[in-house]
């Protein structure tokens, strides 16, 4: 447990006949002379242990690209000249190789990194410190949600890093970010942390990132995180830049959070979520004068036949607690209740009428083809009939997201599979489907209404 002392003297000062209090630093400090002969001022023994953890990751990935269709689409006057006229040339399939980090965290081959660092991978090498040696890794589990996935190597004896706990760092830790920045090879960096519980960032579902400004580039993706300690306090997962480099701005998914996903891929290769049903949000300052309680979840729909309605839950009521742990807003309900397995029945406390009561409510399953909008509303992703396509509704944390203007209206598609009817037709992964014939699509509803109304009346639409 960390523990603060402020240490500061008062002094009094009148002006003007009023008396003024400032506070100030004590005057018996004492300064370090860092420029002594004998004086070298380093971290080293804080993170030497732990860069023996951090690997380097190599991908190869299958990726279809048309060189001379991208040259067409960049150049004006072809844009111009053709309008949405352009030909369609036949796609190449090409090979295009990735590199990244991740943490070894168990002596026989077990190795947490981003989800993104090996999603689609064909191939993955590992290299690992002072090793020439690349392993070639399988993937044991992954988990798009939280950018987490686990990865395997057939090795022995490996250096493991050792996990901290996440919810004891305070703002202002200093921190180092330790991965293979473009490819250069194992790197250190270090700074502070000058946030925490950062979410509605729009990189994933689940978010309660740990803010830095230690420098994290491309390929420290799945890298770690440390603190003064050495230990683990995080896995590196992305950063804000408009230039492609480091900005000061970085994130990293919480120690506590990545030890749970990972223990939960290992054991069973899948994650599955508890359900309850419902949408939520935050109080407004306004809504606080209606509480007794300031801080919580508010609900603001609950679906019909859900664990939420069987519970007894209620619009308006204020979730404050969940199985006796405090619930400060909707991101942390979010993350609490995805972390607990379906089936299990979990004591719901919350506000109704300035009073305070409780309910039990057994969890539903939280389907792999349902994600949430940022009130935590459950959305089909996958409702569409045409095969091989991924749709999903678009909101204000998918437009954050993907970064989809607000006069753009639709649903946006999430996937196509590969040599799916879908694919064939021409359906491409990062479209928006706006209209049908002549009805405009606003949402999965207009989309599947408009597929069946033209199937009715025998007309044929994407078969």
């Amino acid at each position: 447990m960390k523990k603060i002392v402020f240490l500061s003297m008062i002094a009094s000062l009148s002006l003007f006949g009023a008396t003024i209090e400032i506070a100030q630093m004590p005057k018996d400090s004492q300064h370090v002379d860092a420029t002594s002969p004998n004086v070298i001022l380093s971290y080293n023994n804080a993170i030497k242990e732990i860069k023996k953890s951090v690997v380097n990751i190599a991908t190869t990935k299958k990726s279809k690209q048309n060189d001379q269709l991208n040259e067409l689409m960049q150049n004006p006057f072809f844009k111009d000249f053709f309008g949405n006229r352009i030909p369609e040339l036949k796609q190449q399939e090409r090979k295009s190789h990735s590199l990244g980090s991740g943490v070894v965290i168990s002596s026989n081959g077990y190795i947490v990194t981003n989800y993104h660092v090996v999603e689609g991978a064909e191939e993955i090498l590992i290299t690992l410190p002072d090793d020439e040696k690349e392993y070639k890794a399988k993937v044991i589990g992954e988990d798009s949600k939280t950018d987490l996935a686990v990865v395997k190597i057939e090795a022995k004896d490996l250096h493991v890093a050792q996990f901290g706990n996440s919810s004891n760092l305070l703002e202002g830790d200093v921190v180092f970010a330790i991965g293979n920045p473009f490819g250069v090879g194992e790197t250190i960096t270090h700074g502070i942390i000058s946030a925490l519980n950062k979410n509605n960032v729009g990189l994933n579902q689940y978010e309660n990132f740990i803010q830095t400004d230690a420098s994290i580039n491309p390929g420290n993706s799945g890298g770690a995180l440390v603190d003064s300690r050495g230990a683990l306090i995080g896995i590196n997962s992305a950063i804000l830049s408009k230039s492609g480099g480091n900005n000061g701005i970085g994130f990293a998914i919480p120690s506590n959070m990545v030890q749970k996903i990972a223990t939960t891929l290992i054991e069973t290769g899948k994650i599955e979520r508890g359900f309850m049903g419902i949408s939520i949000a935050d109080l407004t300052n306004d809504l606080k004068e209606l509480y007794d309680n300031k801080q919580g979840a508010l609900i603001l729909m609950i679906e019909k036949n859900s664990p939420a309605e069987k519970g007894g839950l209620q619009v308006s009521d204020l979730i404050i607690e969940v199985d006796g742990v405090k619930i400060k807003n909707s991101n942390e309900l979010k993350n609490t209740v995805a972390a607990i397995a379906p089936d299990k029945t979990i004591t719901i406390t919350y506000e109704r009428d300035k009073k305070e009561k409780s309910t039990k409510i057994k969890l539903a399953k939280m389907e792999a083809d349902q994600t949430t909008n940022s009130n935590g509303e459950a959305k089909s992703t996958t409702s569409s009939p045409v095969e091989g396509l991924s749709l999903l509704e678009i909101n204000d944390k998918t437009r954050a997201q993907y970064q989809i203007p607000k006069e753009i209206e639709g649903v946006l598609i999430l996937d196509v599979k590969e040599d799916s009817k879908a694919e064939k037709i021409g359906f491409r992964e990062g479209d928006i489907i706006i209209q049908v014939e002549q009805m405009h699509i606003t949402s999965l509803k207009d989309f599947n209404n408009a597929l069946k109304e033209y199937k009715n009346s025998k007309k044929t639409c994407c078969h």
